[in-house]
C-alpha cells in the first residue's frame, strides 16, 4: 500500500454469473438446513451413534476456525509488530475472520443435536473441559472481532447519516453518537486487538487438545501429544496464504489491481513458518516411529502423504522462490495449495484418522451435509461480496492523494 491508497467500498455492480452460480448453491444449502431443523440430524446427514460428527465438524467448524486465522496473524504484524506497509490487507483479513467466526458458529449450532441448548455454556461452566475452553475462547473472540470491525462501520456512516422521513430527526444524534464511539474505539482498540490475538492462539491449539483426548480412536499418525502445537503452528502457517488467497481472488473478481508490492513481502514469510510446521511434523513422526505406517497401503496413510506433500511441501518450495512470490498465479497457486493443505489436515483428524469403537463401517458425508458445508461456503462469499460493497475494506488508489493513515482498523484520524 503506497501513501496515495485508502480504503473504500467498491463500485461495482452486485449481481454477475458467479454470483447468481453462488445463491443457487446457498439456496439449496438452505434447503437441506431447514431439514436438519425440522426433521433432525438423522434426516440429511449419515451420523449416527457410532460417528457423532462427521463433515460439519472437521470442516465447517476445525478447518472453518483454521482458515480464519488471517484475522490474527495479520493484526499481530501489522498493530503489534507496527509492520505500516501491510495495513492494505489488514482490513480484508479482519472482514474474512470475522465472517469465518460467524459461520463457525453457524456450523457448531446446526451440528448438536439439541442446538436450542447452545447457550449453555454460557452459564453451566465447566472449567476442566477443553471443549468448554474452545467454546468460550470463540464466542470471546467473535466478539472481538465484530468490535474491532465497528471502527470500519463508523467511518462509512460519519457525516453520512441521512435518514428519511420521520426518522430524519435522528440523524444528528446518530452522527454524534458514532463520532462519540469512534473517539472510544480509537482509544481503548490496543486491548481488544491483544485480545484477539492472544484468544486466537488459546482455542487454536485447544482444538488439537480435543482429538489427544480421543486417545487409541486416532490413527497414529495424526495421535500425538503435541497436536495441540500442531494445530496452531498450522493456523498460524495459513493465515498469510489465506490473505493472499483472498485479495487475489476479490482483485480479479472486481477487476482491480492486485497489491503484489504487499502480497509479494508477505509471501515471505510464509516459506520460513511452513519450515517451522514441518520440521515438528517431520521431526514427531521420526520420534514416534510412526514412519512404519507409511508402508501400508491404507486410506490413512495416503492421506498423510497428500497433506504433507501437496499441501505442505510443494506449496514451501513455491514459497521460497523469487519468481513464485512476484507471480500472481503461482503466488495464488502456493497460497490455495496451502490452505488445501490444512483443509485435509483437519478433514483427516477429525474425520479420516478418527474410527470410533465398535464401528461397523466408516463414515461417508451424505449429500445434505455436503449441500450445507457448499451452501455456507457460496453465502459466505456473498455476505463478503456486500460488505466490501458497503464498507471501506479493500484500498484502492486515491484521487486526492491523500496520506495513508497509521491505523488500518482506526475511523477517524487522530
Amino acid at each position: 500500500m503506497n501513501a496515495f491508497e485508502k480504503p473504500a467500498p467498491v463500485e461495482k455492480k452486485f449481481f454477475t454469473v458467479g454470483v447468481m452460480i453462488l445463491i443457487l448453491l446457498a439456496l439449496n444449502g438452505i434447503v437441506f438446513l431447514a431439514g436438519r431443523f425440522l426433521f433432525g440430524l438423522g434426516a440429511v446427514t449419515n451420523l449416527d451413534n457410532q460417528y457423532p460428527w462427521g463433515l460439519w465438524i472437521g470442516v465447517d467448524v476445525a478447518a472453518g476456525v483454521a482458515l480464519a486465522a488471517g484475522g490474527f496473524t495479520s493484526a499481530a504484524l501489522g498493530h503489534i509488530m507496527h509492520r505500516e506497509e501491510y495495513h492494505a490487507v489488514i482490513r480484508p483479513a479482519l472482514l474474512t475472520a470475522m465472517l469465518g467466526y460467524t459461520f463457525v458458529a453457524m456450523g457448531v449450532c446446526i451440528d448438536i443435536g439439541r442446538y436450542y441448548y447452545i447457550w449453555h455454556p454460557l452459564i453451566m461452566w465447566n472449567g476442566t473441559s477443553a471443549l468448554f475452553e474452545v467454546g468460550m475462547c470463540v464466542m470471546i473472540y467473535m466478539s472481538v472481532l465484530y468490535i474491532e470491525f465497528l471502527p470500519i462501520v463508523t467511518e462509512r456512516f460519519i457525516g453520512r447519516v441521512t435518514l428519511p422521513g420521520v426518522l430524519r430527526a435522528l440523524n444528528k444524534p446518530l452522527d454524534r453518537f458514532l463520532r462519540l464511539l469512534d473517539r472510544g474505539l480509537s482509544k481503548s482498540m490496543f486491548v481488544f486487538i491483544i485480545m484477539g490475538v492472544v484468544l486466537s492462539t488459546l482455542h487454536q491449539s485447544s482444538l488439537g487438545t480435543l482429538m489427544v483426548i480421543a486417545g487409541v480412536k486416532m490413527h497414529p499418525l495424526w495421535q500425538t501429544p503435541i497436536l495441540p502445537l500442531l494445530f496452531l503452528l498450522s493456523a498460524v502457517s495459513v493465515g498469510f496464504p489465506m490473505v493472499i488467497f483472498e485479495s487475489l481472488l476479490a482483485s480479479r473478481s472486481f477487476g482491480l489491481k492486485p497489491e503484489m508490492a504487499v502480497l509479494s513481502r508477505l509471501a515471505r514469510i510464509v516459506g520460513p513458518l511452513l519450515a517451522i510446521y514441518l520440521a515438528f511434523k517431520i521431526g514427531d513422526m521420526f520420534i514416534r516411529e510412526t514412519f512404519v505406517y507409511l508402508n501400508e497401503p491404507t486410506l490413512e496413510s495416503m492421506m498423510f502423504v497428500i497433506e504433507l506433500v501437496v499441501g505442505v511441501i510443494i506449496p514451501l518450495r513455491m514459497f521460497l522462490s523469487p519468481g513464485v512470490r512476484r507471480s500472481p498465479l503461482w503466488l495464488f497457486v502456493a497460497s490455495g495449495l496451502v490452505i488445501f493443505g490444512v483443509l485435509i489436515n483437519r478433514i483427516n483428524n477429525f474425520i479420516v484418522a478418527y474410527t470410533p469403537p465398535y464401528a461397523t463401517e466408516r463414515y461417508v458425508p451424505s449429500f445434505g451435509e455436503i449441500s450445507v458445508t457448499v451452501g455456507f461456503v457460496a453465502l459466505l462469499v456473498l455476505v463478503y461480496r456486500v460488505c466490501v460493497m458497503v464498507f471501506p475494506v479493500i484500498s484502492k488508489p486515491d484521487p486526492n492523494g491523500g496520506p495513508a493513515r497509521k491505523y488500518a482498523i482506526k475511523g477517524l484520524p487522530l
